[in-house]
């Protein structure tokens, strides 16, 4: 039923409980590496290769949920099953709604758990999970981004500002066997001009005043892993020559040094700059330009895949929550509906940075319009469009149930169990609104 040479994470404080899955699971040839206490697991669960981790809601010093929610932050974190009583179904699908991939109650059918905790170790090969996002958009490139993680080619990611270029980038780096070697990222933006070529080849101790000792730059603390170069486009003349050269030579001289300093890493770019127009202008080396636009991926803007606006308010809602802490029970429907008929000129970390202060200062049981777009002081400058509530009853529920089918990866029984409906009703529902499990 699972498949060869698989490891995964248990969390379990009942040693009957734990020893008896370990025991089955060998029998699947699964490795289990197995924690009693929830604090063990936050400590190592992103130091260990897992494909899956199935946790217990009920530990002795913190809760599952609690645990989720610290170690479902990465891009790359394995998928989560949860083990629950009766008394802690409600928790059980409200963690479903925040990215927990499904939930057994026990006592559970064996049979039945290792079917679903195989369907959940397929391998991440065919890309597309919905680790970027949900949209389709999103998982095309998520595959893109998988088929050149493992080469050594230049990406040049281009995006709108706060669409999320770090994050690709980030994916990228998990995804690419080098996950342990670092990661060194550089705003070109942020860092004065005048400082930008000792911040990134570094300087040599007297190289001019102030420079008391020896400073390496951030293509040299880059090793054998990734640069990340932000916003190429902010990158002065002078600067665009040595760049280059690293590219060509793959070496660069730190400020007032005399001898080549061998770059080893993997170039990543992006930029929010149309860097043709520069290169018309002559703003941008042509040379250079060729040099970096190798592979060429583009994220969109959030307001042309609406797919994901309610799958980030529901992650970052939870990240703020485990951060900051709050009364709020979740994220209501008419904020839902706000935030997908607002444009978001800031894109992703527009929306994140809505979605923090929401939480840290929403004063009802609810995300509410008001929490997330609190400039908007009357109706007629609200970002919702009015249309008949039948209309908007079907579309919120057309989108909740395409979140839970993409939550579940089209598994009717799942996604009907997160619904808290039959699976005849669900089929039902899905004709009627002309959805798919594809969809």
């Amino acid at each position: 039923m699972l498949r060869n040479e698989r490891v995964i994470g248990l969390v379990e404080d009942d040693q009957i409980m734990g020893e008896s899955l370990v025991q089955r699971l060998a029998l699947e040839s699964v490795t289990v590496k197995w924690w009693q206490r929830g604090r063990d697991a936050v400590n190592e669960i992103p130091f260990s290769q897992l494909e899956a981790i199935v946790c217990d809601i009920r530990l002795p010093d913190i809760s599952g949920e609690d645990l989720f929610r610290q170690t479902a932050r990465s891009s790359n974190a394995p998928p989560f099953l949860f083990i629950t009583g009766h008394g802690d179904i409600d928790q059980a699908v409200r963690l479903m709604r925040a990215g927990a991939a499904d939930y057994f109650m026990k006592p559970f059918e064996i049979d039945d758990f290792l079917v679903r905790l195989g369907e959940l170790m397929r391998p991440h090969a065919a890309g597309g999970d919905g680790i970027l996002g949900l949209s389709p958009a999103m998982k095309e490139l998520e595959r893109l981004l998988l088929r050149v993680a493992k080469l050594n080619s230049t990406v040049m990611i281009t995006g709108e500002t706060g669409s999320g270029k770090e994050v690709a980038a980030r994916f990228l780096h998990a995804m690419s066997g080098t996950e342990n070697r670092p990661f060194m990222a550089v705003n070109c933006a942020a860092i004065p001009g005048d400082l930008l070529e000792s911040e990134l080849l570094g300087h040599e101790k007297g190289a001019f005043t102030g420079a008391s000792q020896r400073h390496l730059g951030y293509a040299e603390r880059a090793g054998d892993g990734i640069l990340f170069l932000d916003e190429i486009g902010e990158l002065r003349a002078e600067l665009q020559a040595k760049l280059l050269r690293l590219i060509e030579d793959r070496s660069f001289f730190r400020v007032g040094g005399e001898r080549p300093i061998p770059f080893k890493g993997r170039l990543l770019i992006a930029t929010n700059a149309d860097l043709t127009k520069l290169v018309e202008a002559g703003k941008f080396r042509e040379d250079l330009y060729y040099r970096i636009n190798v592979v060429s991926v583009k994220i969109p803007p959030l307001r042309e895949r609406p797919d994901d606006i309610s799958w980030l308010m529901e992650k970052f809602f939870a990240d703020s929550s485990a951060r900051i802490g709050t009364s709020l029970k979740g994220i209501g429907a008419l904020a839902e509906e706000a935030a997908l008929a607002y444009h978001w000129p800031g894109n992703v970390r527009e929306l994140r940075n809505r979605m923090e202060r929401a939480v840290a200062l929403g004063m009802g049981q609810w995300v509410m319009p008001g929490d997330l777009f609190p400039e908007q002081s009357d109706q007629s400058s609200s970002p919702l469009a009015v249309g008949s509530l039948e209309d908007a009853r079907q579309h919120a529920e057309k989108r909740h149930i395409a979140r839970a089918l993409a939550a579940t990866h089209g598994e009717i029984g799942a996604a009907s169990k997160l619904l808290g409906i039959g699976r005849t009703t669900l089929w039902d529902k899905m004709r009627r609104l002309g959805l798919s499990a594809e969809d």
